[in-house]
């Protein structure tokens, strides 16, 4: 059965709000983690017009079998470090003072029971890609 469904998803990382927004806004970074692992989103397939009214378009596909995702949403709001907003979603990134900060992702969909535990384990995965990307970012920026 199809119904309004909410997916809250927060995390902290250890990394600046300013890298954990890059990441989110660059096309070259959110290659490198979007999508639940066994997935790739090819540089090439994303397109970021951070600005609102902006589109916001990638293709992910499977390492296993080629099939495809896509997703394409139009930027509502952009408040650079603090706010991102697209289709449903939107993502806050907070400051915590120390070097890490926390993201909150929040969307609201129709869909059913099962496609929303599926939805929420693939940004589950995609979020850990992220902490990974954050952490060799930020080791190899703090070699230099």
């Amino acid at each position: 059965m199809t119904a309004t469904r909410e997916i809250t998803i927060t995390r902290v990382y250890d990394a600046p709000r300013e890298l954990v927004w890059k990441a989110w806004t660059e096309p070259e970074r959110l290659a490198t983690w979007w999508g639940k692992r066994g997935w790739s989103t090819p540089v090439s397939t994303v397109t970021m017009d951070v600005r609102p009214g902006g589109i916001f378009r990638l293709t992910s596909v499977s390492d296993e079998d080629g099939r495809e995702m896509q997703l394409e949403a139009v930027y509502r709001e952009v408040v650079e470090p603090e706010r991102l907003s697209f289709g449903p979603a939107t993502v806050t990134f907070t400051d915590l003072g120390d070097g890490r900060t926390e993201m909150t992702f929040h969307t609201t969909v129709e869909m059913t029971a099962e496609t929303r535990e599926a939805a929420e384990g693939g940004l589950k995965s995609a979020f850990d890609r992220l902490a990974e990307h954050l952490a060799t970012t930020t080791t190899t920026r703090s070699k230099t």
